[in-house]
């Protein structure tokens, strides 16, 4: 999953309107950080990216802009370290991610074929989140 398109901010604000929401300036420079990096950042990453250029910016509307853009669906959760949550872009193909144990990075992978399929009868799956955690290509090269 090397394709990542790069979301312009009238593209966001749109996005945002049509799920219901305000776009505020704080909104929609938080859903671009989320939207156009391939870094799956942190609320402490988009706090410290946007702090520079917003000096009102306060961690407090980070959180709330977040979880509103979490609930609206344009934004999801990543639990994939334990007690430390990144944020992805919700409408894009399935995808499932991969940790490095070493560098922390965290990187879109495809997900393996039939796995939604897995559920035993009796069981509607709405969603699936498959993480793989080792070492990446960069981390294995210095070892």
């Amino acid at each position: 999953m090397t394709d990542h398109k790069r979301y312009s901010d009238s593209e966001l604000t749109k996005m945002i309107h049509s799920a219901g929401l305000r776009p505020s300036v704080q909104r929609i420079a938080v859903f671009s950080l989320v939207a156009n990096s391939k870094k799956h950042p942190s609320a402490d990453d988009i706090f410290s990216e946007l702090a520079a250029i917003y000096p009102s910016l306060s961690r407090t509307t980070v959180y709330n802009s977040l979880h509103a853009l979490v609930d609206a669906g344009l934004v999801r959760g990543l639990e994939i370290d334990c007690g430390n949550r990144h944020y992805d872009l919700a409408p894009q193909p399935h995808h499932s991610h991969f940790i490095c144990r070493q560098c922390g990075r965290i990187f879109d992978m495809a997900i393996p074929s039939g796995i939604g399929a897995a559920a035993s009868p009796g069981f509607c799956v709405d969603s699936v989140d498959v993480y793989f955690k080792g070492s990446c290509p960069d981390c294995v090269g210095r070892s």
